[in-house]
């Protein structure tokens, strides 16, 4: 094979490695964000649940404040029974214990519904945080794995960009930087391949059988008539 097409070859070898590592290098921070969006959704739902207890906290001692309240206005009605002179008056009190006795009886309802619902929201919180520390623990440890990998990546990428741009220097610049414009034009395809199949492995365009003759060759460069891509001939395997 010519040198500068293998040098080609190469680099094209090299600048797919090159995006598919700089294609992992953009991801992992994005799985680290994920990994603290989840993390940060888990701790909402949780505060939710806390500010849910405190609520129900504050709506059972006002209705305790309101049972005082109710409990103590029966005391003064049934102390009015013995003040009362006549039927008509025993009647009104009587009714007025009455509509006491109602508004204490859901109060009462109310106060023991919010009871449960407190003790329900008790354990579903010392589930949730449970559940959280396990979440945090894990979001901690899965972040340290990606961070590695990333810094794998990073190294990966830096030697392999060394490599590139010492191999891309064996090509006469007018050369390279037609390379370059192809690689940028063409979804960083600049160098596709052809096998027995005689189709472009860039555009799946079919190969004069005297281009490949000369591609067989490989005597000088030569690029598809149809996306302009150097090609090279490899043998089906």
């Amino acid at each position: 094979m010519d040198a500068q097409l293998l040098t080609l070859v190469d680099l094209q070898a090299f600048d797919a490695r090159i995006a598919a590592l700089e294609a992992e290098a953009a991801r992992l921070p994005k799985q680290i964000d994920a990994i603290h969006a989840a993390l940060v959704q888990a701790k909402k739902s949780l505060d939710a649940l806390r500010t849910k207890a405190d609520t129900t906290r504050k709506d059972l001692r006002s209705r305790e404040k309101d049972l005082e309240v109710t409990t103590a206005k029966r005391a003064k009605a049934d102390a009015r029974l013995w003040e009362v002179k006549n039927n008509v008056e025993y009647s009104a009190v009587l009714a007025e214990i009455e509509a006491i006795k109602q508004e204490k009886a859901q109060g009462e309802e109310e106060i023991l519904g919010l009871m449960e619902l407190q003790e329900r929201l008790a354990g579903e919180i010392r589930e949730g945080e449970s559940r959280f520390r396990a979440e945090e623990q894990r979001a901690q440890q899965d972040e340290v794995v990606v961070k590695k990998k990333l810094e794998a990546v990073e190294t990966e990428l830096a030697v392999v960009r060394a490599e590139r741009d010492s191999r891309a220097r064996e090509l006469p610049r007018p050369l390279l930087t037609d390379y370059e414009r192809i690689l940028k034009a063409r979804a960083g395809v600049a160098v596709a391949r052809v096998t027995n199949t005689a189709i472009c492995g860039g555009c799946r365009v079919s190969i004069r059988p005297q281009a490949i003759q000369e591609l067989k060759a490989a005597t000088t460069l030569m690029l598809c008539e149809s996306c302009g891509r150097y090609l090279y001939w490899q043998e089906s395997a």
